[in-house]
């Protein structure tokens, strides 16, 4: 594959700042360095390829933990000082067991301190994490215990109850119950192993065909 770095500004070290973004999450995983040689080999390889600066030598990120990143896609910013690889991570990118290199924060406006922009990723996992770590009273984990059936009868009840809020007036009780029904949907999700990921990819391959055909009749939205 034929790949023009004319584009990209190496330093005077002959490198450039890369920084690694989740392509499903949008969180930023890590900040490291390429030269012209590392990154050929992670267009070629189609994992992502560094460089070492204290080692002075490439590296394939993932070759010794397994934590592999999966290159989809990357783009320079305007400059073509910088580079941005969007990649599917396999387990975590740092080497400290964190998701994310960037886990240490030192500032956070009040405003923003209750915003999660991920929180049904979050729930997901919380909810995953009560299934293998069982938490005596739960509810989460009684429905789990009584399994599939019990788990799609408080879906229909929900969806029921969804139904009757969005007749009456009060938007509260509407989105308290929309929140219901989808808690329920990732007890579903997690019982018959289907990942967040997965509705992602459906949704994102729905949207891609729609927009190629121009009829709406490919996805109902």
């Amino acid at each position: 594959m034929n790949v023009d770095l004319n584009q990209i500004k190496f330093d005077e070290k002959g490198l450039v700042p890369t920084i690694v973004q989740d392509c499903y999450t949008g969180k930023v995983l890590m900040l490291a360095y390429m030269n012209k040689e590392s990154l050929l080999k992670t267009v070629e390889s189609g994992t992502t390829w560094f460089y070492s600066r204290s080692r002075m030598e490439l590296w394939n990120k993932g070759a010794t933990s397994g934590h592999y990143q999966y290159v989809k896609r990357m783009t320079y910013d305007c400059d073509g000082d910088s580079i941005l690889v969007e990649v599917e991570q396999v387990d975590v990118a740092c080497h400290t067991g964190e998701e994310s290199c960037f886990h240490n924060t030192f500032f956070t406006d009040e405003s923003f301190i209750n915003y999660h922009r991920e929180i049904v990723n979050e729930l997901y996992t919380f909810l995953q994490n009560r299934k293998t770590n069982p938490v005596e009273g739960s509810y989460t984990n009684y429905l789990f215990e009584k399994g599939l059936d019990k788990i799609l009868k408080k879906i229909g009840e929900e969806t029921t109850e969804v139904i009757i809020e969005a007749k009456n007036l009060d938007k509260t009780e509407l989105v308290a119950e929309l929140s219901d029904l989808i808690y329920h949907s990732l007890l579903l999700m997690i019982e018959k192993d289907i990942q967040i990921v997965d509705l992602k990819k459906e949704l994102m391959k729905r949207m891609e065909t729609k927009q190629q055909k121009g009829k709406d009749k490919v996805l109902p939205m």
